[in-house]
């Protein structure tokens, strides 16, 4: 047995591990048989990714649990060698598990379809010390900081959340929403062969897209009005500044029994964006964010799950440069006005003592090692602007 044998990829790590964890995790991790992966395609699993050599067969020594398998194709070096966009799979793996999968070079893609095959899962089973060479070993050394940015995703919410496709794609796949198949579609569609007299002319001219059915993340709705129907003018204002009835219509949608899987979803659009190159993502951990983050009432009622918050945005943000949530037009620090928020609401009055003590600690820990001043005059003490449903009138 050799349990340190690297499957020819470029940029594998040289980390020792313990021997004894070694031999565990040869015995007992997960295997990943990935045949046919062109050399030079980009390939990883979790925080670790290589290029892929010629000798490579898949990866070993995987502990058991959630995992986040990503790839890119690569033309040959004869062609460019130009590195495709990213593709991904959420993977819950069982000890001693085996998945094969074979490289369709038509759509770029793995095919996991042999891994319903017991015949030929079992035939592979009985070659792995033959493959062992073949096979890289499970970067070890990201395993903590992997289970630390997902503890809170569970393998029913992964599979709830991952496209139906079940791939997470950085590009969107987009199509027409009218596909063109008839003339008359066509001809209903704005001439090009006239120049444009405007920009808006230009915009109307281009096809409506969609993206394509089945590759959506899957993502809690967030309601867009801030305020139940029928709310007074005052109930509005209040809504717009407090966000606890948008944070509680999200968990009674999506999570009435298990609200910490709100934490979890907020780990897996990090991830998504973090290793997955979806910009998605990130659009929409900085939504639910925000509203976690300004959801005063709910910090009162809500200790467990602020609680998880700190702790899970302890370790995401461990993993970004500290001028990585600036917006490059206005120059406004998107993380800092709403950790703003957030902590001048977690140590108010009727705020629970535990959560208030680890929020405090929280912010040192931030303003140390970021530099952020979060002590700065809010500049929501000016007045919130509020539009005010259809009919509603203020006297």
């Amino acid at each position: 047995m050799n349990v340190r044998s690297q499957p020819d990829m470029a940029g594998s790590s040289g980390v020792d591990m313990d021997p004894d964890v070694a031999l565990r995790l040869f015995e007992e991790g997960a295997t990943l048989v990935l045949l046919g992966v062109p050399r030079g395609t980009e390939l990883g699993i979790d925080l670790k990714s290589w290029q892929v050599g010629p000798r490579f067969r898949g990866v070993k020594m995987i502990p058991p649990g959630l995992h986040f398998l990503h790839f890119c194709s690569a033309n040959s070096p004869s062609c460019g060698g130009e590195i495709g966009p990213k593709s991904g799979l959420f993977l819950t793996l069982k000890p001693r598990e085996i998945l094969l999968a074979h490289w369709d070079p038509k759509e770029e893609d793995l095919d996991f379809s042999a891994s319903k095959n017991d015949e030929e899962v079992n035939r592979i089973r009985g070659t792995l010390r033959e493959l062992d060479s073949y096979l890289g070993p499970y970067p070890f050394e990201v395993m903590r900081k992997w289970v630390s940015l997902t503890d809170q995703i569970s393998q029913e919410l992964a599979v709830n959340l991952q496209p139906l496709s079940g791939r997470v794609c950085a590009f969107s796949d987009i199509i027409p929403e009218v596909q063109f198949r008839h003339t008359k579609d066509r001809a209903e569609q704005p001439r090009n062969d006239t120049a444009c007299q405007s920009m808006r002319e230009g915009l109307d001219r281009l096809p409506k897209m969609k993206q394509r059915e089945g590759t959506e993340l899957r993502f809690s709705v967030i309601p867009k009005k801030t305020y139940p129907p029928g709310a007074s003018p005052a109930e509005i204002t209040r809504c717009s500044m407090d966000l606890s009835y948008s944070l509680e219509t999200v968990l009674e949608q999506n999570y009435p029994e298990q609200p910490l899987n709100l934490l979890g979803e907020l780990q897996f659009a990090f991830v998504c964006f973090l290793v997955g190159n979806v910009y998605e993502g990130f659009e929409h951990w900085k939504c639910l964010l925000a509203v976690l983050c300004r959801s005063e009432e709910a910090m009162r009622r809500r200790k467990e799950l602020y609680l998880g918050l700190i702790t899970v945005l302890y370790h995401q943000l461990g993993e970004v440069p500290p001028d990585f949530f600036v917006d490059i037009v206005s120059q406004n620090n998107f993380l800092t006005s709403t950790l703003q928020d957030f902590f001048q609401f977690a140590t108010g009055t009727g705020v629970d003592s535990t959560l208030r003590k680890k929020a405090e600690k929280f912010k040192v820990h931030l303003t140390k090692k970021f530099r952020w001043d979060f002590d700065a005059d809010l500049e929501d003490c000016a007045p919130v602007v509020v539009e005010l449903p259809e009919g509603v009138t203020v006297d």
